[in-house]
């Protein structure tokens, strides 16, 4: 059997510097939220909100630790962040729990796309799903309390090989 690709998750190269207002609109969140805005959770929420998908707890300690901020101190922020709403936790069934943007400015629940050939993962945020309702439905699925994973091949893996 074929090792399953690990998914690879949105990139972001190094975070950038938030500026002024962005720095109060963030600290605003946090705080009506009931955190502390602390200068770690600033950054770890900062970069969450650059990503432009789920990014796993190592992805962001990776990415901050240049500014100093260890492993474990980005992946409390992340579960408080995920506790309070600021953030959704995201399970690929690799075991490895990614987190993205919630809240006010983030995009609503959305299912995912996972390439099953190369791993990539992708936010499906305009795909609308109709799950319908049936009496044998579980009530998590009808109060819509589920998450949506979509796995097939995307489009680089699934053209044809040239000459084949």
């Amino acid at each position: 059997m074929p090792a399953r690709p690990t998914p690879r998750t949105a990139r972001s190269e190094t975070p950038s510097r938030p500026t002024k207002k962005s720095t109060e609109e963030l600290r605003d969140a946090l705080r009506k939220a009931g955190l502390r805005a602390t200068l770690p959770r600033l950054a770890v929420l900062a970069l969450l909100r650059e990503t432009d998908g789920p990014v796993s707890h190592a992805e962001m300690a990776e990415r901050l630790d240049i500014g100093g901020i260890d492993r474990v101190t980005v992946y409390r922020n992340l579960l408080d962040l995920a506790r309070v709403g600021l953030a959704r936790r995201t399970d690929l069934g690799d075991h490895v729990w990614r987190f993205e943007p919630a809240g006010e400015k983030s995009k609503k629940e959305h299912p995912h796309f996972l390439c099953s050939g190369c791993g990539d993962l992708a936010c499906l945020s305009d795909l609308s799903l109709d799950l319908g309702r049936s009496r044998k439905a579980p009530r998590s699925l009808v109060a819509r309390n589920v998450e949506i994973l979509v796995k097939g091949l995307c489009d680089q893996c699934a053209k044809p090989e040239a000459g084949a």
